[in-house]
């Protein structure tokens, strides 16, 4: 695996989101590479990762497969990863087994693979089979996320708390970075469920995360979701790309 990275050849994973694959709609034209190339010098981001730059908001769209909205099954989940203007500059997959989706679903074990628009991975997210629950503190979730992948950029590691989901956003060395603060309540029923980002002191707001209401039929019959996250342009911590989507 590692000397097929090594070599930028593209996973047979991402092929069906290449540019010129039958899946990809007119309205959803991803963004050309090239233009990528144009922007300004990237705040220490590793390669793949310079179109981050200049946005403050991405838009993460779950794919839905007909048949499994129509036969109720659990199948690996997919995303398009989108700018404000719907383009889509980055997609993932996940990749688990049967048992993990259908028996662990929220807390399952995943790794998502995250590539850009000529199908090269260039984030990878990882998260063990852990709890999330305050009963169990001394194993709640955490991730390891990895950019270029096999070389770890940081973590989201869930802290305990007996009202609030929280996590804390750490560096390569585990130093703590920032926060994340959810609600009380994270099943939001027919409104947006959102996710503060906040400076270590948890008193300066930075950014959110949002999990957006998609809808009576998709919420009830789909296990579908939208995300939204809002940073400023300037921050650089690669960890707000994909965080803990479905643990959230």
């Amino acid at each position: 695996m590692a000397s097929q990275e090594s070599q930028g050849q593209t996973n047979p994973i991402f092929k069906d989101y290449l540019p010129g694959s039958s899946d990809i709609s007119k309205q959803n034209k991803p963004v050309e590479p090239s233009l990528w190339k144009q922007t300004a010098p990237a705040h220490n981001l590793p390669p793949g990762l310079e179109y981050l730059n200049q946005l403050d908001r991405i838009i993460i769209h779950q794919q839905v497969e007909i048949l499994e909205a129509i036969l109720g099954t659990e199948s690996s989940s997919k995303y398009e990863i989108k700018n404000h203007l719907g383009q889509r500059v980055y997609f993932a997959v996940e990749e688990n087994d049967c048992f993990d989706r259908t028996l662990c679903s929220p807390v399952r074990s995943f790794t998502i693979r995250i590539a850009d628009n000529t199908g090269q991975e260039v984030i990878r997210v990882i998260r063990p089979l852990r709890c999330n629950s305050c009963w169990f503190p001394c194993f709640l979730q955490e991730l390891e996320v990895q950019s270029p992948p096999g070389t770890i950029a940081g973590y989201v590691v869930q802290n305990w708390d007996p009202f609030l989901p929280k996590f804390t956003i750490q560096n390569q060395s585990k130093e703590d970075v920032l926060k994340i603060i959810g609600p009380y309540a994270t099943c939001g029923c027919f409104e947006d469920v959102d996710f503060e980002v906040k400076a270590l002191n948890e008193m300066t707001t930075i950014g959110k995360i949002s999990k957006y209401w998609s809808g009576f039929v998709n919420n009830v019959f789909t296990n579908t979701a939208n995300f939204g996250i809002q940073v400023p342009v300037d921050l650089d911590d690669l960890m707000f790309f994909e965080n803990s989507l479905d643990g959230l």
